[in-house]
């Protein structure tokens, strides 16, 4: 935005009324010359040696060619006609000077004093990038709103661009019908879901596997129809990487709530893990035996062994080359150097991490792999993942869920390639995370720290939660010094639940001036006229929305059975561009968007190939 639009508006007013005086100076300097020249023209009745006219009207400069001619013969008539030119613009200019003063002393009012807030119009949204002239259905943008025209029109609001997308919804406010469903019935690139009831699945899925040409997998760790995916493969064993990527993995098994390593118990556990974990896959690559996370489990658990014997398995291993591998060695050594109570309690400890893992159905779904992360976005088709968790499975799966997440950011944001100067590709397809209620997981500080840079390796994400408060939140959240939002471009908004969010979001609005008159007069009620009338004219600051209007805005109309039938209002924030006041745009009022809905959803998830 131009700075002026707020900073200088009182210097703009100034050039104005200096141009203004102008141009009537000027108007009064013609107006002489156009006096004198009728003048002159009447006393001889307009006769055709004075040349052209126009209904006799002459150019104001007549009278200068016609004194250059006859001034000699008749220069009383020159004379008496340049003295009314002389009268007319004098007065004219007395009147500007008038003029002049009461600009000067008039009272004006400064409309950005208090604040320049507005609502963004046509040739805001376009320059933002978000209304498309288009109407096709892009495959590379995703939906974030939708705008009326003045003719009461909507069109969608689509953005194309690498930044990221926050939205805030309550619960049931048509999140999922209006920016979630649209987006994922257009976009055709690869694309990562969270997919909490498994709607999304039934609604797109289909249509992405069909007519987007991706390859859909349902990755639902409590089914048994679940894609298959062991995290132990994605380990890089045996090379400069593996240390790094078990203790990575190892970290958020014992943190599954994202608050951190906090207590001496879980940062020997997490050192156990490392060297358990490594354990057991050279001892597959060597043996054949399973790598699995219910092999480790099954491992600190056996009841026919002393669990010492492990540990100096462990410590005794000739895994590189005839020699033992050091981490390995060295956590079995930091078990058999404790106390048998300690020990005892590291152990315990570790064990209690690994429970989810004995439930058969989540054993056999990372038994073995159906796809890699990498595939996501080097396969030679598009990838659409669909994260499935029941709501009576959410806080059980959710260290598993936490855990692919992470293995997705670290993973598919691992180098970059530049070419004559600037970022090159280095993937096949992009990648969209659809995080719905991801706050849900945790706090993910890989994910928090990402965002920063994960646009320049092809990602783009679009997270959706329910208010500030639930992404601000100390035990479950990111905290206040969060640095999510500061890194999504857009932030999109229903009407919200909690004043805290209405409060943020009118910030994010931003402020007014109004302007308020006041006139205030003296003299007798009864008189006809009265004595002295004062008209005062005051800025004042206002919200361009309030956290009470923000908070009433007008939600999405339901049935008796609670379906939407008619869309909300919401608003929408672009950094750099006037808030947007917007309304849903409901995929099922859309002819295009129903018919992509309907496409039946695959019975099974694919396998890719070369795994």
């Amino acid at each position: 935005m131009n700075k002026n639009s707020f900073l200088s508006q009182n210097n703009r007013n100034s050039k104005k009324d200096k141009l203004i005086v102008r141009l009537l100076s000027v108007v009064c300097l013609v107006g002489g010359f156009q006096v004198a020249t009728q003048y002159f023209a009447q006393q001889f009745n307009y006769q055709p040696q004075l040349g052209a006219h126009f209904f006799k009207i002459y150019e104001p400069w007549a009278i200068l060619v016609w004194a250059n001619k006859w001034y000699g013969e008749y220069s009383g008539i020159f004379d008496l006609a340049a003295g009314f030119g002389i009268l007319f613009s004098s007065i004219g200019l007395i009147l500007v000077l008038v003029i002049k003063m009461v600009l000067a002393n008039s009272s004006r009012t400064n409309q950005g004093l208090h604040g320049s807030a507005r609502w963004a119009d046509k040739k805001d949204i376009e320059a933002a990038g978000l209304l498309s002239t288009s109407k096709s259905h892009k495959s590379d943008a995703v939906y974030v709103g939708g705008w009326r025209d003045n003719s009461g029109k909507t069109h969608y609001l689509k953005h194309s661009g690498p930044e990221h997308v926050l939205c805030y919804a309550p619960t049931r406010s048509g999140k999922g019908v209006s920016l979630v469903i649209p987006t994922l019935l257009s976009w055709a690139q690869s694309a990562v879901i969270t997919d909490l009831k498994g709607e999304l699945w039934a609604l797109t899925s289909g249509w992405r596997k069909q007519h987007a040409r991706n390859k859909v997998l349902r990755f639902d760790p409590a089914s048994t129809t679940s894609a298959h995916w062991n995290p132990l493969d994605e380990i890089q064993i045996g090379s400069g990487m593996e240390v790094a990527d078990v203790q990575n993995l190892t970290t958020l098994i014992v943190d599954p709530d994202g608050k951190g390593l906090q207590t001496h118990w879980q940062k020997t556990s997490q050192a156990l893990l490392v060297g358990v974990i490594l354990h057991v896959l050279y001892k597959s690559g060597r043996e054949g035996t399973p790598a699995t996370l219910s092999t480790v489990d099954a491992m600190l658990s056996d009841p026919d062994r002393d669990i010492r014997e492990l540990w100096m398995e462990m410590a005794m291993q000739d895994y590189l080359d005839g020699k033992s591998h050091p981490v390995i060695a060295a956590s079995a050594r930091d078990m058999l150097d404790r106390p048998e109570e300690e020990a005892g309690s590291v152990l315990s400890t570790a064990k209690s991490y690994l429970s989810l893992y004995r439930d058969p159905i989540v054993a056999n779904n990372i038994s073995t792999s159906d796809f890699t992360i990498r595939d996501l976005m080097h396969h030679e088709s598009p990838v659409s993942l669909y994260i499935v968790s029941h709501p009576n499975d959410k806080s059980r799966l959710r260290p598993l869920i936490r855990i692919l997440i992470n293995m997705i950011i670290r993973k598919l944001a691992d180098r970059i390639t530049f070419k004559d100067g600037q970022p090159s590709a280095h993937y096949k397809h992009k990648l969209l995370l659809m995080l719905d209620e991801f706050p849900s997981l945790g706090k993910l500080e890989i994910f928090q720290e990402s965002l920063a840079f994960i646009a320049g390796y092809g990602m783009k994400a679009y997270l959706i939660c329910q208010d500030l408060n639930q992404l601000k939140s100390r035990e479950t959240g990111y905290g206040h010094d969060e640095a999510i939002t500061s890194n999504c471009h857009i932030q999109t908004a229903f009407a919200p639940n909690r004043i805290e969010t209405a409060e943020h979001l009118s910030k994010l609005t931003g402020q007014t001036t109004v302007i308020k008159e006041q006139i205030t007069t003296s003299g007798r009620r009864s008189s006809m006229m009265h004595g002295h009338v004062t008209r005062t004219l005051q800025e004042t600051q206002r919200a361009l929305l309030t956290p009470d209007e923000c908070m009433r805005l007008p939600g999405p109309m339901k049935d008796a059975e609670g379906k939407i039938t008619q869309p909300g209002d919401m608003i929408i924030y672009v950094a750099g561009f006037p808030a947007i006041y917007g309304t849903q745009p409901l995929y099922f009022q859309d002819e295009t968007f129903s018919a992509r809905a309907q496409v039946n959803p695959p019975s099974f998830s694919d396998k890719l190939t070369g795994l």
